[in-house]
């Protein structure tokens, strides 16, 4: 039995290793952790910051809905989360941003196809419009987009189309995020007969939605065939005076610009400068017939463009000059667009394409190398879209929208170069989860917060009515 004097000895000498400790004489109390929502760690984590720093492993940490940390995998054991996931076969992304769509369109997918722009829209596109698309159409139509949207790695999609009421009603209740931008057309819409029926909507619209965390409110005139001079600058001014951002197709045809040359006397773009259209905030989708002065002007007014290169293709509309439109220091982001023209949604898809399209534009192998390519997919994107302080990338402070791939498959074996493997060699099957604002969206394969199979079924209903109805109509 020890004496009472080394007792006292004992408990002295502990009392003094904890004041040296406490005060960091010969050992460091260990890191407090931090408290966080979600630590991922992974194989690989692809930031997409501007050092393109690439972590593997690595992990991000998630607190509140935003990135709190990004790093390698060791900074994990700094904090106290709630729920881990541990990807030891998986690449961590930002979220993927469809900077281009018409999320609705999904039901009129292989209604219309090998027919040229002004032909498809004319004779196919705008009649179905017409004749179909009411609140419900928009609101199936939708859930279905999103659907193959979130399958396919997408967190944040920039549309155009009518009804944007329900669309905003059905993403936020799905937890997406979305630039949703209600088309104006000189042309009686679907939903609005006028014009000025659409601008007093539009106000309705902008005050109910801006300020939401996951909705970007948007003005959206069509193209300027399709809209006046005095629609243009009351679109542009209504977008200006709300601070939001406005959508437009442009340049998407060889046919606008002559069109608009005879017309104006001027290219399309530069036609928008003088009605001053163009403009920061200015997001274009096609971009396709620019030159060199066109691509200085969107440079200059700092508008975003949004490369489309399957519709592009499909419609044999061109190919978008996107590694010059980079090289002007043009914002360059890339989109889908509808179903119906596509004929899908699939970001993962375009960015293959993209990549490999301008190569063989160019006739330069070197021309988007697959980095730069996944940039147009996400930090370019966000910049395109007017967003890069909230999305885009992989950084503290950000919005937690993540995507995982996995690499637990025969595409993904081996991974030497990981920008590589989701560019060239993954597919959209490979997507594991989804994260927008800190919240799966899809956990492990499984949708979290739509009914896929409810979805489906719907839509197939959906499209028995429609092919029913355009049956009739063709055989009178």
């Amino acid at each position: 039995m020890k004496s009472k004097r080394a007792c006292l000895l004992g408990a002295a000498l502990a009392v003094v290793w904890a004041a040296v400790t406490e005060a960091g004489g010969f050992a460091a109390k260990p890191p407090r952790q931090q408290a966080a929502d979600w630590v991922l760690t992974a194989q690989t984590v692809l930031t997409m910051d501007s050092a393109r720093r690439v972590y593997s492993p690595g992990m991000v940490a998630v607190r509140n809905g935003r990135i709190v940390a990004v790093g390698p995998a060791g900074l994990a054991r700094n904090f106290r989360a709630m729920r881990r996931l541990d990807l030891p076969h998986a690449i961590v992304l930002p979220g993927l941003i469809n900077a281009h769509t018409h999320a609705p369109m999904t039901l009129f997918r292989g209604l219309a196809d090998d027919l040229r722009l002004r032909e498809w829209l004319e004779k196919y596109i705008f009649p179905a419009e017409a004749r179909f698309v009411r609140p419900d159409f928009v609101r199936v139509g939708t859930e279905l987009g999103l659907v193959e949207m979130i399958r396919s790695g997408t967190t944040t999609f920039a549309d155009m189309y009518y009804f944007e009421d329900e669309l905003a009603q059905v993403v936020h209740r799905v937890g997406m995020r979305a630039v949703l931008g209600e088309t104006v057309l000189d042309l009686p819409a679907p939903d609005f007969a006028r014009p000025q029926q659409t601008f007093q909507f539009l106000l309705q619209f902008l005050n109910r939605w801006k300020g939401d965390r996951l909705i970007y409110p948007a003005v959206a005139p069509h193209a300027i065939y399709t809209c006046s001079a005095e629609t243009l600058r009351q679109a542009a001014a209504l977008a200006e005076r709300y601070g939001v951002r406005l959508l437009i197709h442009l340049a998407e045809t060889q046919r606008e610009v002559d069109d608009s040359r005879r017309e104006h006397g001027l290219t399309p773009v530069a036609y928008l400068d003088r009605l001053g259209v163009l403009g920061p905030h200015l997001t274009a989708a096609h971009c396709v017939w620019v030159t060199p002065g066109d691509m200085e002007l969107l440079a200059r007014r700092r508008a975003g463009c949004v490369y489309n290169p399957s519709s592009n293709l499909k419609l044999a509309s061109g190919m978008a000059p996107v590694t010059r439109l980079l090289a002007a220091g043009v914002p360059v982001g890339l989109g889908t667009d509808g179903a119906a023209s596509n004929n899908n949604l699939d970001l993962l898809r375009e960015v293959d394409f993209a990549a490999k399209l301008q190569k063989l534009a160019t006739g330069d192998p070197t021309s988007l190398p697959a980095d730069q390519a996944l940039a147009l997919a996400t930090i370019e994107g966000a910049r395109a879209l007017h967003l890069e302080t909230e999305i885009g990338s992989l950084e503290p402070g950000k919005q937690a929208d993540l995507t995982v791939l996995s690499l637990d498959s025969p595409y993904g074996v081996p991974a030497y170069n990981p920008y590589s493997a989701v560019v060239y060699a993954l597919e959209s099957g490979q997507v594991r989860d989804v994260f927008v604002a800190g919240r799966p969206l899809l956990l492990n394969g499984k949708l979290l917060t739509l009914d896929e199979a409810a979805i489906l079924q719907r839509a197939r209903r959906y499209a028995r009515r429609l092919a029913a109805a355009l049956s009739s109509t063709n055989s009178h």
